[in-house]
């Protein structure tokens, strides 16, 4: 489904992702991780279009994307969170959602929502909540939710997009072990349903349990690719996580 071939990023004469190479299968849950620094967050701005990149290509499902503005690329099916959670706060939850659709080209935000706002939008933005377990909480405004709760509002928003592949950016950053649990089970009932995921995490309990296979990124570089059994056993991603003996 995403092919990512020699991807490269300089910001002057710092190169923040290089050379990276890999695919990721349709249906598949793909960690990517790495000590801070890594590159991983830069990486995921340039498949999802907010960075162009310097060199190499990136290809979804059959087309080169690697030139795309971001409205584009998530048109053409990969939605994504971030590590920092930016709800529309004034919004209700469902309206968060309604305003993710983007389905209906508008020129205003509120010109959006009242078109949303037809039974069938709404529906289908409440199949969104109750999937993703939010229904419960639909008239809350959305600024006033507690993290795991606007965790989950921006997995929904993105999946209101309706896409093929969702990049989750450190979704579990911040979260206590019971809200952790949760939502590594919501991951595995979207790729259930269909869905190809691609995340970030730091958390190596949850990547190790969760993801079919891993790339490993150090400063910018790919260090190693493998299942969790072949990555938990690299000498190199023990040495870039834990560091060497002098």
């Amino acid at each position: 489904m995403l092919s990512i071939h020699e991807a490269t990023r300089h910001f002057g004469g710092l190169t923040a992702v290089s050379k990276v190479t890999f695919d990721v299968a349709e249906g598949e849950i793909m960690g990517v991780i790495g000590p801070n620094g890594a590159g991983k967050t830069t990486f995921f701005n340039l498949v999802s279009g907010a960075i162009p990149l310097s060199s190499g290509s990136i290809t979804f499902d059959g087309r080169s994307i690697g030139g795309l503005p971001p409205h584009r690329v998530a048109h053409l099916g990969i939605g994504r969170t971030f590590q920092i959670v930016r709800p529309f706060g004034e919004l209700s939850v469902l309206d968060n959602v309604l305003a993710g659709m983007g389905a209906v080209p508008c020129r205003s935000l509120p010109g959006a929502l009242r078109l949303c706002k037809r039974q069938k939008h709404l529906d289908k933005a409440r199949a969104i909540l109750a999937s993703t377990r939010l229904l419960a909480v639909e008239n809350e405004v959305a600024r006033n939710l507690p993290l795991g709760l606007l965790r989950r509002l921006e997995i929904a928003r993105a999946l209101a997009l309706q896409p093929k592949l969702l990049l989750l950016d450190e979704s579990f950053s911040g979260l206590s072990h019971k809200e952790t649990e949760s939502l590594s089970e919501l991951v595995l009932e979207l790729r259930t349903g269909g869905m190809t995921v691609l995340l970030i995490e730091h958390n190596m309990h949850i990547t190790m349990n969760l993801c079919d296979r891993l790339v490993v990124l150090d400063r910018g570089h790919k260090i190693a690719e493998g299942t969790p059994d072949a990555i938990r056993l690299n000498e190199a991603v023990v040495s870039a996580y834990l560091g060497t003996e002098d």
